[in-house]
Order: C-alpha cells, then structure tokens, then sequence
C-alpha cells in the first residue's frame, strides 16, 4: 500500500453519509422538504460521499499500486468536494431556520 488515506477517507465518508441521511430523513420527517432545496443538496452530497468510499475501498483493496494512487486520488476530490457542500448545506440550514 503506497499511501494510508484510504482507510480514513472509507470511515469518515461513511459516517458523514449517515450525517446526510439523518438530515434528509429529519427534514421529510418535519414536512420542511417542500419549502426548501436543502434534501437535493444533501442528497447530491450523499451520493459524492458514496463515490469516495467505493473509490478508497477500491483503492484498499487493488495491488497495483499505480492504480491505488490514481483511484484513490479521485476519491479525495469526490472526499473534498463533499467536505465543501457539507459547509454549504450548513450554512443552508443556518440561513433557512435562522430567520423563521
């Protein structure tokens, strides 16, 4: 194994998916889905954290080590660009419930 990120990027994105399940579940739960967009974002941001720990358990279990580097620096774009639509989806959140 040429580089050990893998394995944290497969857990954190894992619970960070549950993060965003637990926040489209609460605001279908709380009828707000329909006044706002923040279940699409955060289901688009589910999906990235999905890709990035296929990608890092791809990347965990190749031999090639070429192919890990490449695969699992993709994973840390799909990692990173969820990391940002978290903060956007919490600034969302802030914003929408901040001024009811």
């Amino acid at each position: 194994m040429a580089n050990n990120t893998s394995q944290h990027i497969l857990g954190t994105s894992s619970n960070l998916l549950g993060f965003c399940l637990f926040i489209i579940t609460s605001l279908h739960i709380s009828n707000k889905s329909e006044s706002s967009m923040i279940d699409e974002y955060t289901s688009i941001i589910a999906l990235l954290l999905t890709f990035s720990s296929i990608l890092s358990f791809v990347s965990i279990k190749t031999t090639n080590d070429k192919i890990e580097m490449k695969i699992e620096k993709i994973a840390n774009y799909f990692f990173l660009t969820a990391l940002i639509g978290i903060l956007g989806i919490i600034f969302f959140v802030l914003i929408k419930f901040w001024y009811l």
